[in-house]
Order: C-alpha cells, then sequence, then structure tokens
C-alpha cells in the first residue's frame, strides 16, 4: 500500500431492515482482510447504525445513514457512520451506571461495544452550526502484513 485507500461511501434508507444488507457490503467491501477484523467492524457498524436509526431523524421516513471506509495508513482502518441530525444530542457512553446496572441495563451498551473493540473513536458534527448530523467514526488496527495486496487509491463499491 503506498498511499491512504478510501471505498466510495455508501447510503442506505434509515430502517433496521438495512442491517443485513449493510452488513454484507461491508463484508464484501473488506474481501481479504482478516475475518476477525471484518466481524468486529461488522458488529460495529451494526451498532453505529442502529443509533443512527433510533436517536435521529435517520430513522424517519426519509432518513438516510452514510457508511465511509477507509485505509488512512499500513496499521489503521476507519469505519464511520453519518446521521441525518436531528437527534439533540451527541453520542456517548451512559458514564453513571455502576456494575450492577450495566448488568441489568437492556440498552446503550452499543457504544462501548465499539470502544472495546476499536482501538480509538469520536463524533464530530457534518457542519458546524445547527443540528444537520454527526458523524461517529471508530478506528481498528491492521496488521499491515495481513492488507490485501493491490488495493487502489479510491476502492468503488457499485
Amino acid at each position: 500500500m503506498s498511499g491512504p485507500v478510501r471505498w466510495e461511501h455508501r447510503v442506505y434508507s434509515g430502517n433496521l431492515r438495512e442491517l443485513a444488507q449493510v452488513r454484507n457490503d461491508l463484508a464484501a467491501d473488506l474481501a481479504g482482510f482478516d475475518p476477525d477484523l471484518v466481524a468486529a467492524l461488522q458488529l460495529c457498524l451494526s451498532e453505529l447504525f442502529a443509533n443512527a436509526v433510533k436517536y435521529t431523524d435517520s430513522g424517519t421516513e426519509h432518513g438516510e445513514v452514510v457508511r465511509t471506509l477507509s485505509l488512512p495508513g499500513p496499521a489503521a482502518l476507519r469505519l464511520s457512520v453519518s446521521d441525518s441530525g436531528g437527534g439533540g444530542g451527541l453520542p456517548r457512553i451512559p458514564v453513571e451506571r455502576d456494575g450492577d446496572e450495566w448488568d441489568w441495563a437492556e440498552g446503550q451498551r452499543g457504544l462501548l461495544l465499539v470502544q472495546n473493540l476499536s482501538r480509538a473513536w469520536g463524533h464530530h458534527p457534518l457542519v458546524p452550526w445547527g443540528d444537520l448530523g454527526t458523524n461517529v467514526w471508530a478506528e481498528f488496527a491492521v496488521d499491515p502484513a495481513t492488507v490485501p495486496q493491490g488495493l487502489r487509491p479510491y476502492v468503488f463499491t457499485h
């Protein structure tokens, strides 16, 4: 790999019925990568996609979720999900819970999972004004020796 690699972004309707397609597309885009890495990314993508649908306008009738994927360097793979905004808040892990509360909690574990499977994660607004969308990203460690040979700087997905 001589430089960064970017995959063409994918746009999905904001419906949880899309999750199987979202996971399948990611697996196809990452063909040749370590299967355990692909599985971790699929799990994190599922959580980020579900959060976008549940907590933002992405889950409304005409809402959308955008997935991006890049290999900014030989040892990092970055996955991101952008929502349609309108959620009124920012992604966060509930820090006010104690161990027992986490044991009994039925939700809000997705970002905790992303935090534990990735080497870093974060978020930023799509624009500096209003609630017009948030991009949530996670970065994963990649062994450079396992990166498939022949990746072009821009990978078309359609």
